[in-house]
C-alpha cells in the first residue's frame, strides 16, 4: 500500500478537502498534491501530521517509517569495553568488594563512622555535579566528574564491607551520570561505555536495579537517534527484569515514546497507562538514601511524556497544550531540563501553525541553548528551524532567524580541547 493514494482515500472518506488538509498540517496545497499523486516522497514527520489530521490512528504513518538513527542494537554485549571517542573513558579495572577481616572487628565502629561521613560527603558532591550539569556544558562537567568516578572504588580498599558496598553503589550512580553527560555532549559511544562501567560497579555491590535501568538509558540513546524499534525493545526488556516500580515505570514511559515515534497510537496508549500505574505504586525516596535513578527535575513524568509523544503522533495542537501546562512547572534551576522541554514546546507550537507563539517561547531559550550545547536538544532545534523556514515571511520568524542560526552554527562548531568542552 502506497502512502499517497491511501492519504487521498482517507481524506476523501472524512470529507476533507486538500485545502483543509493543508490548513491542518501547515504544508502547501501544492506539496500535498504532489505527495498524494506520488510525485514527492513524504517525510516521516509529514506522514505523522497527515495521520493525525485524517484520524488514521497510526496506520497511515506506518507506511512511511522514520529513518533508522545512528545507533543500532544498543546492547550491553556490543558496548562493554568499547573505547570512547573523545570523552574521558571509564577505568578498565576489575571491580571487587573487599571482605572484612574478623581480626580487626574492634576497629569496625570507628571505620564505619569515618565511612559514613565519607559517603555523605561523596553523595553531596554528586548532587553538586548534578546541579552543575543543569547549567554548564557537558564538556566542562565531564573531566571532574570522570575523575571522581574513577577514584571512588579505590576508597573501598580501606573500608569495612558495609561502607565498601555503599561506595560501589554510589560509584555506579556517578558512572551513570557521567554517561548521561557524555550523551549530552554528543558522544553516544562514551555514554554506553560509562553505562557499562556503572553496571559493573553496581553488580559488585549486588545492586540489580541499575543494571535494569541501564536498559532504559540505552533506550533513551536509541530514541534520540531516531530508532523507534530499538527504543521499544530495550524498554520492554527492562520491564521484564525484576526491579522497582519506579524503574519499570520509567521503562514503560520510554516504551511509550518509542511507540509514538513509530506512530503506533494503540501501543503508545497501553505503555503510557502501564507507566502511570507503576508511578502510582512507586515511592518517592531512593533506596538507602541514594539518589533516585532517572529524572528528578520533572514533577510529573507521565504528563510530560504525554506532551512529548503527542507531537510524534502527529497531534501538535494537543502536544502544545500539554507542554504549555507542564513546562512552566519545571524548577527555574533545572536549566538543562527547561531548555529540552521548552524547545519541544516551541516546536509543537510551530508545527501546529502557531508561529508567533513558537517564536516567543523559543527566544528566551536560545541563549541557554547556546551555553549548554546539548546534543539531545539539537535535533529539535534543527526541526524548529526547518518548520519556521517555511514561514520566512512572518515578522517574528525574521526577527528570530539570525539568533537561531547563530545557535545552530555554534552547536556545529567543535570547541578547542584546551577549553575542556566538546560540542556535538
Amino acid at each position: 500500500m502506497k502512502f499517497g493514494p491511501e492519504l487521498r482515500r482517507r481524506r476523501l472518506a472524512i470529507g476533507m478537502t486538500l485545502d483543509g488538509l493543508a490548513a491542518r498540517v501547515h504544508y502547501s496545497k501544492g506539496q500535498l498534491s504532489k505527495v498524494e499523486t506520488g510525485r514527492q516522497r513524504p517525510t516521516a514527520e509529514l506522514a505523522r501530521l497527515c495521520d493525525g489530521a485524517v484520524r488514521a490512528e497510526g496506520a497511515l504513518a506506518a507506511l512511511v517509517p522514520a529513518a533508522v538513527g545512528r545507533v543500532r542494537h544498543i546492547r550491553r554485549e556490543t558496548t562493554t569495553g568499547a573505547p570512547p571517542r573523545t570523552h574521558p573513558s571509564p577505568p578498565d579495572l576489575p571491580v571487587r568488594v573487599p571482605t572484612m577481616d574478623v581480626t580487626v572487628a574492634a576497629a569496625v565502629d570507628a571505620a564505619a563512622h569515618v565511612g559514613s561521613r565519607l559517603l555523605d560527603e561523596m553523595q553531596a558532591l554528586l548532587g553538586q555535579f548534578r546541579r552543575l550539569g543543569q547549567t554548564a556544558p557537558a564538556g566542562l562537567v565531564l573531566p571532574g566528574l570522570a575523575a571522581q568516578t574513577r577514584m571512588l572504588p579505590a576508597l573501598t580498599l580501606g573500608s569495612d564491607t558495609r561502607t565498601a558496598r555503599h561506595l560501589y553503589v554510589l560509584s555506579s550512580r556517578y558512572a551513570e551520570f557521567t554517561g548521561w553527560m557524555a550523551q549530552e555532549g554528543g558522544d553516544d559511544t562514551s555514554a554506553l561505555a560509562w553505562t557499562d562501567h556503572a553496571i559493573r560497579l553496581a553488580e559488585a555491590a549486588g545492586d540489580h536495579d541499575l543494571a535494569v535501568y541501564s536498559l532504559v538509558r540505552r533506550a533513551l540513546i536509541a530514541l534520540y537517534s531516531g530508532d523507534a524499534r530499538a527504543t521499544v525493545e530495550l524498554a520492554q526488556a527492562a520491564q521484564k527484569s525484576r526491579s522497582t516500580a519506579r524503574i519499570h515505570g520509567l521503562a514503560a514511559l520510554r516504551e511509550a515514546q518509542g511507540h509514538a515515534l513509530a506512530g503506533d497510537q494503540d501501543a503508545y496508549s497501553r505503555a503510557l497507562d502501564r507507566g502511570r500505574e507503576l508511578f502510582d505504586q512507586a515511592g518517592k525516596a531512593g533506596a538507602d538514601g541514594l539518589p533516585l535513578l532517572g529524572t528528578t527535575h520533572v514533577g510529573d513524568p507521565v504528563a510530560m511524556t504525554v506532551g512529548w509523544c503527542l507531537l510524534d503522533l502527529g497531534l501538535p495542537e494537543q502536544a502544545a497544550k500539554s507542554l504549555d501546562r507542564e513546562v512552566p512547572r519545571l524548577s527555574p534551576h533545572a536549566v538543562r531540563t527547561r531548555v529540552r522541554y521548552g524547545t519541544r514546546r516551541a516546536l509543537a507550537h510551530a508545527v501546529a501553525g502557531d508561529t508567533d507563539q513558537a517564536c516567543e517561547i523559543a527566544r528566551p531559550l536560545l541563549p541557554e541553548c547556546q551555553a549548554l550545547a546539548s546534543a539531545t536538544v539539537r535535533g529539535d532545534l534543527h526541526r524548529l528551524s526547518r518548520v519556521l523556514s517555511r514561514r520566512h515571511g512572518n515578522a517574528a520568524v525574521r526577527a528570530l532567524a539570525p539568533e537561531l542560526a547563530t545557535v545552530l552554527h555554534h552547536h556545529a562548531q567543535p570547541v578547542p580541547a584546551s577549553e575542556a568542552v566538546r560540542h556535538a
